[in-house]
């Protein structure tokens, strides 16, 4: 099995700074063409993806449906396993709001978020259905930032633990009961984008 893990195109919420966790957002228009720049990239490169998956969230969704459509490949019903963890009371902040009413340890403290023992399990539950299902799919995985850094953890302990920013790609094919990862958290493909603008 490989999967291309994705997170996806950036919102208005992205753009400002304001934590979104379950909190359903839209892409906005920069989120639309970078969703069409990895579609591009992906397009070019020689890997054949088989479908395409994400969360039932609308700027997975959306990201997903941009894919699908441009590699000509299925885009499967949403799983809502993985689905960006809540983010409880802190959804709809920005980093100054966060800091004024709880601090800078604001992410330790609790706040009503989801915990990442839960947050692993659920996607950790995603994968192996899928490897269990279909072990030799080559699958487009659209979910969101944080969960897509506590399952890459969970995966591959001695990845360096990083922020995945919008609209990256990471690749990673299972060997048995472990996990090879072949490209992390790339956004190459959003070069274009800048030299553009």
């Amino acid at each position: 099995m490989i999967i291309g893990l994705i997170r996806h195109g950036e919102t208005e919420w992205n753009a400002v700074g304001r934590i979104q966790g379950q909190t359903d957002i839209s892409l906005n228009e920069a989120g639309i063409r970078q969703a069409r720049a990895l579609a591009a990239r992906l397009k070019a490169e020689d890997r054949v993806w088989d479908a395409v998956v994400s969360s039932d969230l609308k700027r997975a969704r959306e990201t997903a449906r941009i894919l699908a459509d441009a590699l000509g490949i299925p885009l499967l019903p949403p799983d809502p396993r993985i689905r960006e963890r809540s983010f409880g009371l802190a959804e709809g902040t920005t980093e100054e709001e966060r800091l004024r009413r709880w601090g800078a340890d604001w992410r330790s403290r609790d706040v009503g978020q989801e915990s990442d023992d839960s947050v692993q399990k659920r996607g950790l539950a995603f994968i192996a259905d899928w490897q269990a299902r279909s072990p030799e799919i080559r699958l487009l995985v659209v979910s969101h930032g944080s969960i897509l850094a506590v399952l890459l953890r969970a995966l591959c302990s001695d990845l360096e633990d990083r922020r995945i920013g919008n609209m990256s790609l990471s690749i990673l094919e299972s060997a048995g009961s472990d996990w090879r990862v072949l490209l992390h958290n790339c956004s190459k493909h959003l070069d274009t984008l800048e030299t553009r603008s």
